[in-house]
Protein backbone atom coordinates (compact mmCIF):
# COMPACT_ATOMS: atom_id res chain seq x y z
CA UNK A 1 0.00 0.00 0.00
CA UNK A 2 1.32 3.14 -1.29
CA UNK A 3 1.55 6.22 1.57
CA UNK A 4 -1.01 8.07 -0.01
CA UNK A 5 -3.41 4.92 0.65
CA UNK A 6 -2.09 4.08 3.79
CA UNK A 7 -2.97 7.63 4.93
CA UNK A 8 -6.47 7.50 3.74
CA UNK A 9 -7.00 4.06 5.29
CA UNK A 10 -6.02 5.08 8.41
CA UNK A 11 -8.10 8.19 8.52
CA UNK A 12 -11.20 6.23 7.03
CA UNK A 13 -10.52 3.83 10.08
CA UNK A 14 -10.30 6.51 12.59
CA UNK A 15 -13.58 8.20 10.64
CA UNK A 16 -15.24 4.98 11.76
CA UNK A 17 -14.74 4.76 15.27
CA UNK A 18 -15.24 8.50 16.33
CA UNK A 19 -18.73 8.38 15.95
CA UNK A 20 -19.32 4.91 18.24
CA UNK A 21 -16.96 5.69 21.14
CA UNK A 22 -17.94 8.10 23.71
CA UNK A 23 -14.38 8.53 25.23
CA UNK A 24 -12.58 9.16 22.06
CA UNK A 25 -15.28 12.04 21.02
CA UNK A 26 -14.96 13.54 24.23
CA UNK A 27 -11.10 13.60 24.41
CA UNK A 28 -9.98 13.36 20.66
CA UNK A 29 -12.15 15.12 18.31
CA UNK A 30 -9.67 17.59 17.58
CA UNK A 31 -6.93 15.39 16.62
CA UNK A 32 -5.47 15.34 13.55
CA UNK A 33 -3.86 12.44 11.33
CA UNK A 34 -1.17 14.41 9.62
CA UNK A 35 0.88 11.24 8.34
CA UNK A 36 0.49 7.14 8.09
CA UNK A 37 2.55 4.77 6.19
CA UNK A 38 3.79 1.41 6.22
CA UNK A 39 7.56 0.08 6.48
CA UNK A 40 9.59 -2.67 7.23
CA UNK A 41 10.55 -4.02 10.77
CA UNK A 42 13.26 -6.15 12.01
CA UNK A 43 15.63 -9.00 9.88
CA UNK A 44 12.57 -10.58 8.68
CA UNK A 45 11.01 -7.48 6.80
CA UNK A 46 7.59 -7.50 7.99
CA UNK A 47 5.47 -5.38 7.84
CA UNK A 48 4.84 -2.29 10.33
CA UNK A 49 3.44 0.63 10.77
CA UNK A 50 3.81 4.54 11.48
CA UNK A 51 1.32 7.63 12.27
CA UNK A 52 1.87 11.03 13.39
CA UNK A 53 -0.66 13.19 14.86
CA UNK A 54 -1.64 16.50 16.51
CA UNK A 55 -3.72 17.28 19.30
CA UNK A 56 -4.40 20.65 20.72
CA UNK A 57 -4.68 20.50 24.25
CA UNK A 58 -7.58 21.98 25.82
CA UNK A 59 -9.34 22.50 29.05
CA UNK A 60 -11.09 18.81 28.59
CA UNK A 61 -7.57 17.33 28.63
CA UNK A 62 -6.09 18.71 31.54
CA UNK A 63 -6.30 17.80 35.44
CA UNK A 64 -6.69 20.24 38.46
CA UNK A 65 -3.34 21.40 38.64
CA UNK A 66 -3.66 22.42 34.90
CA UNK A 67 -1.63 20.19 33.21
CA UNK A 68 -2.49 17.24 30.90
CA UNK A 69 -4.14 14.61 32.90
CA UNK A 70 -2.51 11.20 32.57
CA UNK A 71 -5.59 9.33 31.67
CA UNK A 72 -5.69 11.41 28.49
CA UNK A 73 -1.99 10.78 28.06
CA UNK A 74 -3.08 6.78 28.24
CA UNK A 75 -5.99 6.70 26.25
CA UNK A 76 -3.68 8.37 23.46
CA UNK A 77 -1.55 5.65 23.67
CA UNK A 78 -3.92 3.08 23.31
CA UNK A 79 -5.47 5.18 20.41
CA UNK A 80 -2.16 6.01 18.58
CA UNK A 81 -1.42 1.82 18.95
CA UNK A 82 -4.06 0.96 17.60
CA UNK A 83 -3.63 3.74 14.55
CA UNK A 84 -0.39 2.27 13.72
CA UNK A 85 -1.64 -1.24 13.63
CA UNK A 86 -4.27 0.06 10.62
CA UNK A 87 -1.55 1.30 9.22
CA UNK A 88 0.33 -1.67 8.96
CA UNK A 89 -2.21 -4.11 8.33
CA UNK A 90 -4.63 -2.39 6.05
CA UNK A 91 -7.66 -4.06 8.23
CA UNK A 92 -10.64 -2.48 9.44
CA UNK A 93 -10.11 -3.43 12.67
CA UNK A 94 -7.31 -3.64 14.81
CA UNK A 95 -8.14 -5.58 17.62
CA UNK A 96 -8.42 -5.28 21.82
CA UNK A 97 -5.95 -3.97 24.41
CA UNK A 98 -4.39 -6.81 26.33
CA UNK A 99 -1.73 -4.88 27.81
CA UNK A 100 -0.45 -0.98 27.86
CA UNK A 101 2.08 0.69 29.82
CA UNK A 102 3.39 4.22 30.24
CA UNK A 103 5.64 6.44 31.62
CA UNK A 104 5.01 10.24 32.16
CA UNK A 105 8.10 12.34 31.78
CA UNK A 106 7.17 16.29 31.19
CA UNK A 107 3.98 18.26 31.48
CA UNK A 108 1.92 19.46 29.17
CA UNK A 109 -0.54 22.52 29.62
CA UNK A 110 -4.05 23.84 28.06
CA UNK A 111 -2.90 26.08 24.91
CA UNK A 112 0.15 23.37 24.22
CA UNK A 113 -0.63 21.15 21.16
CA UNK A 114 1.03 17.60 21.16
CA UNK A 115 2.50 15.51 18.45
CA UNK A 116 1.89 12.03 19.09
CA UNK A 117 4.00 9.32 17.33
CA UNK A 118 3.78 5.58 16.98
CA UNK A 119 4.81 2.63 15.35
CA UNK A 120 4.39 -1.04 15.19
CA UNK A 121 7.24 -3.20 16.59
CA UNK A 122 6.09 -6.52 14.89
CA UNK A 123 2.93 -7.98 14.34
CA UNK A 124 2.62 -11.60 15.26
CA UNK A 125 -0.34 -14.43 14.56
CA UNK A 126 -2.63 -12.88 17.73
CA UNK A 127 -0.52 -10.07 18.95
CA UNK A 128 0.72 -6.81 17.70
CA UNK A 129 3.28 -4.57 19.91
CA UNK A 130 3.50 -1.03 19.27
CA UNK A 131 5.40 1.92 20.91
CA UNK A 132 3.91 5.41 21.21
CA UNK A 133 5.80 8.46 22.20
CA UNK A 134 3.61 11.47 22.84
CA UNK A 135 5.76 15.27 22.49
CA UNK A 136 4.62 18.77 23.43
CA UNK A 137 4.82 20.54 19.90
CA UNK A 138 6.81 22.61 18.98
CA UNK A 139 4.95 25.14 16.13
CA UNK A 140 7.64 25.38 12.95
CA UNK A 141 8.39 29.39 12.13
CA UNK A 142 6.49 31.45 10.25
CA UNK A 143 7.15 31.14 6.56
CA UNK A 144 9.82 33.50 4.91
CA UNK A 145 10.36 35.01 1.26
CA UNK A 146 7.51 33.82 0.09
CA UNK A 147 7.74 30.36 1.33
CA UNK A 148 4.54 28.67 1.84
CA UNK A 149 6.18 25.09 2.66
CA UNK A 150 3.91 23.20 5.82
CA UNK A 151 4.29 20.57 7.53
CA UNK A 152 1.56 18.42 6.19
CA UNK A 153 -1.06 19.64 9.07
CA UNK A 154 -3.42 20.64 6.56
CA UNK A 155 -6.90 18.79 7.31
CA UNK A 156 -9.86 18.34 9.08
CA UNK A 157 -10.88 16.21 11.68
CA UNK A 158 -13.18 14.60 9.13
CA UNK A 159 -9.63 14.38 6.86
CA UNK A 160 -10.80 16.56 4.53
CA UNK A 161 -8.32 19.19 2.89
CA UNK A 162 -8.19 23.30 3.61
CA UNK A 163 -7.59 23.34 -0.28
CA UNK A 164 -4.36 25.26 0.28
CA UNK A 165 -2.46 25.43 -2.48
CA UNK A 166 1.12 24.16 -0.37
CA UNK A 167 4.22 22.34 -0.89
CA UNK A 168 4.33 18.99 1.10
CA UNK A 169 6.93 18.69 3.37
CA UNK A 170 7.67 15.15 5.12
CA UNK A 171 6.62 15.68 8.69
CA UNK A 172 8.91 13.14 9.76
CA UNK A 173 11.71 15.45 8.80
CA UNK A 174 10.58 18.53 9.91
CA UNK A 175 12.92 18.46 13.09
CA UNK A 176 12.03 21.64 14.41
CA UNK A 177 8.21 20.32 15.35
CA UNK A 178 9.09 17.68 17.54
CA UNK A 179 9.36 19.26 21.05
CA UNK A 180 10.11 17.51 24.52
CA UNK A 181 8.51 14.43 25.16
CA UNK A 182 5.77 14.33 27.69
CA UNK A 183 5.17 10.62 27.40
CA UNK A 184 5.96 7.15 26.13
CA UNK A 185 4.33 4.19 25.96
CA UNK A 186 3.61 0.74 24.70
CA UNK A 187 0.66 -0.88 23.88
CA UNK A 188 -0.24 -4.98 22.80
CA UNK A 189 -3.42 -5.60 21.45
CA UNK A 190 -4.68 -9.05 20.46
CA UNK A 191 -5.24 -8.96 16.58
CA UNK A 192 -7.09 -12.05 15.67
CA UNK A 193 -10.17 -10.53 17.79
CA UNK A 194 -12.85 -9.72 14.21
CA UNK A 195 -11.30 -11.92 12.32
CA UNK A 196 -12.22 -15.13 10.36
CA UNK A 197 -12.47 -18.19 12.39
CA UNK A 198 -10.53 -21.12 10.92
CA UNK A 199 -12.32 -24.35 11.08
CA UNK A 200 -10.38 -27.31 11.40
CA UNK A 201 -10.71 -30.26 9.19
CA UNK A 202 -13.88 -32.17 10.29
CA UNK A 203 -11.85 -35.40 11.50
CA UNK A 204 -11.13 -32.89 14.19
CA UNK A 205 -14.32 -32.22 14.47
CA UNK A 206 -15.86 -35.23 15.47
CA UNK A 207 -16.98 -36.26 19.07
CA UNK A 208 -14.48 -38.42 20.85
CA UNK A 209 -17.54 -40.66 21.37
CA UNK A 210 -17.82 -41.00 17.36
CA UNK A 211 -14.03 -41.20 16.93
CA UNK A 212 -13.80 -43.95 19.32
CA UNK A 213 -16.38 -46.27 17.82
CA UNK A 214 -15.14 -45.50 14.07
CA UNK A 215 -11.73 -47.21 15.40
CA UNK A 216 -13.48 -49.79 16.67
CA UNK A 217 -15.32 -50.94 13.89
CA UNK A 218 -12.22 -50.75 11.46
CA UNK A 219 -10.60 -53.02 13.81
CA UNK A 220 -13.69 -55.58 13.60
CA UNK A 221 -13.28 -55.35 9.93
CA UNK A 222 -9.64 -55.91 9.56
CA UNK A 223 -10.37 -58.95 12.20
CA UNK A 224 -12.85 -60.36 10.04
CA UNK A 225 -10.97 -60.03 6.90
CA UNK A 226 -8.21 -61.95 8.29
CA UNK A 227 -10.33 -65.33 9.28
Amino acid sequence: MDPAATLTHVRAHWAGILPSSPVYSLFFAGIRIVDARREDVGSDSSSGGRILAHLPVGGIHVNSKNILHGAVSAALVDWAGGMAIAAATGRSQTGVSVDIHISYVAAAREGDELEIEAWVQRVGGTLAYTSVEIRRRKLPPLPSNGDDSHDGDDHRADGSQDGGDHKKVDPYAVAKTRGPVVARGSHTKYVAYGEPRKVPPAAETKPEAAKAVEAAETEEHRSRKGT
